[in-house]
This record gives C-alpha cells, structure tokens and sequence, in this order.
C-alpha cells in the first residue's frame, strides 16, 4: 500500500489525477456524455472537489459550498462516504447505502458495492480500518475495528470482517470472514491509477 499522504489530494495536480482515475476505474473512457449523466460519477467530482477545498483552498466559502453541494447528492445516493478516506481510483458499483467511518483508510483502485459498512469497534470512534490498494469490496460486507487488509483482496458479498488479513491477494470470505482462496482481486476492478 501507498503512504497514506500520497493518496490525498495536495495539489491541483493530485485533483486532476485523482478525478481521471476514478473516470477510468469507473470505465467510463468511451462514453463522455455518460459522465454528466451519471449521478455515481457526480458524486466521484463531488467528493474530488470537496477534498481539494478541504486540503488545499483557504476560501471558508468555496468550502461551504462544496460541503453543501456533496452533502446534497451524498443523501440522494445513499452514501455516507467521508472526505480523504479513498485513494485514487475509487468506483463505486450502484446506488444504495454505504456507510464508510471518518478514520477508515481505503487505498488506490478501490471497488465498492452497495451494503458494505466499514466502520469502527463498538463503543470506539476512531480504530477504522486499513484497506490496502486494488481491493475488491463485495455487496453487504462488514469490514470493523483496528484491522488491515492487504492490497489485491478480495471481500466477498456479506462477508463479516472483524480481524486482520494483512498478506492480501487473497479471497476473503463468510462470518466471521477467513481465506477461502488465494484468488486475488486482478480481473475483478480497473486499474484507472498506477502509481509512479
């Protein structure tokens, strides 16, 4: 995985890279008009622009208004999706409830799919995930607590993540979730960032 710090948005450079990114992990290379009419991909922007506020503008207006603008479409989709918790990258199956914590770490060409719930221990607010890069989330997956998953994982669908899966380019599955191959996710997400 990444330093945590290459994967935010520092620059206008960074936005740009990480807006292009997300356009090719979402395969949406093809199809121009479709990038206007499609609301995952608005909120992709959404969420692009507002970390590039957060992270790089001094402007408390332009940053009220980005939070409003994202916040907006945030509820319309279902998501609950922090600021600077993805790398670059990210593609986002469907529409629907994702609940993402505040503390997670999700690394470079991220796919995630409708249902996944990745957040903290109970009772903690601040012991979120660490989700390595090129990882595959499966629909309704658990991923909580302190834990990391290596890059090249695969979560499959429902699977309930409560511990430590470090090695990665593996499957990972059931509940309590454990490797049930050693089938990475290569084949299963677009790789839209590369790293230098």
């Amino acid at each position: 995985m990444n330093d945590w710090s290459d994967l935010l948005i520092q620059s206008r450079k960074d936005y740009l890279t990480f807006r292009k990114a997300d356009c090719l992990s979402m395969g949406m290379t093809q199809r121009k008009i479709s990038r206007f009419t499609n609301s995952i991909y608005i909120f992709e922007v959404r969420l692009r622009k507002l970390e590039y506020a957060i992270n790089c503008s001094k402007n408390p207006l332009r940053k009220t208004l980005r939070r409003f603008l994202y916040r907006k479409i945030s509820i319309q989709l279902g998501y609950s999706i922090p600021p600077n918790t993805f790398g670059p990258g990210l593609s986002i199956a469907h529409r629907g409830t994702i609940v993402v914590n505040g503390g997670s770490r999700i690394g470079a060409n991220c796919r995630i799919h409708v249902g996944v719930n990745i957040g903290t221990e109970a009772g903690e607010t601040d012991s979120a995930p660490i989700i390595g890069d090129n990882c595959y989330i499966g629909p309704g997956a658990k991923i909580f607590g302190p834990i990391t998953v290596g890059s090249g994982s695969v979560i499959g669908a429902n699977a309930v993540v409560n511990k430590s899966f470090r090695s990665g380019h593996q499957t990972i599955a059931g509940v309590p979730a454990s490797v049930i191959s050693n089938k990475s996710s290569k084949g299963l997400l677009i790789l839209g960032y590369q790293a230098d």
